[in-house]
């Protein structure tokens, strides 16, 4: 549960997020809508009106600036989505001590769409929060009027941006969590990183992007808390 490396650089300012038509063509070329049960057409339809929503809203176009394109983790699991994730030409995984991680569901405290496609606008990683557990990080987003990503959404976002994962700097997705049959919540939190091709993960996945976790009491000085400034659909 823990991967650091030694001398962490100063993190570096992060790309713009591609025009929502440029990630459907993406997540088409993955196959993330033949997960989700979708056609290719519907996703470049919702894409298009989330551009033209955007150009609206905002002379130049600039309305949506910051918007990530996610499936619902309903129609697309965490399962499903983290192999198609590439780091130096090696594909991501999900820990072995993690088959249950499409058990890890939304905090009762957010909503989301009730459609299988919706934006996620304004992405973070949350550098700023590193070196605080996941249970001091929520309050401290919740007070920013900010909300953290689910670990689909997480997925999502190394998927079109692969450069937000970064060596000593890397995030957990603590908007997902497992309830257990009592109610309580696990004290798992889960969390993307770049794995170092240690213990079970095998030396063959060395610098490949990891879906794992962590102890919500835990601190890690490597890990951030990627949150958003809220979710909504295509207009």
């Amino acid at each position: 549960m823990h991967e650091p490396t030694p001398a962490a650089a100063r993190p570096t300012a992060l790309p713009a997020l591609p025009a929502p038509r440029t990630q459907a063509a993406l997540l088409i070329e993955r196959g993330v809508h033949t997960i989700a049960g979708l056609s290719a057409d519907e996703l470049y339809a919702f894409a298009e009106a989330a551009e033209s929503a955007g150009t609206a809203a905002a002379p130049g176009g600039g309305g949506l600036g910051g918007a990530l394109l996610a499936v619902h983790p309903d129609r697309a699991p965490a399962s499903a989505l983290a192999p198609l994730l590439r780091r130096e030409g090696t594909p991501g995984f999900v820990v072995t001590d993690m088959q249950d991680v499409d058990r890890f569901a939304p905090l009762d405290t957010l909503v989301l769409p009730d459609a299988p496609l919706y934006l996620v606008t304004g992405p973070e990683r949350g550098d700023e929060l590193a070196n605080r557990s996941p249970n001091e990080a929520l309050p401290a987003l919740t007070a920013r009027d900010r909300t953290p990503l689910l670990l689909t959404e997480g997925i999502h976002w190394v998927l079109q941006q692969p450069a937000v994962l970064a060596r000593n700097h890397c995030f957990m997705t603590i908007g997902s969590r497992l309830r257990k049959a009592d109610g309580t919540l696990d004290a798992r939190t889960p969390a993307v990183w770049i794995s170092n091709g240690t213990g079970r993960d095998g030396r063959e996945r060395r610098n490949a992007p990891k879906v794992g976790w962590c102890w919500a009491g835990n601190r890690h000085t490597w890990l951030g808390f990627a949150s958003a400034t809220g979710r909504r659909g295509a207009n």
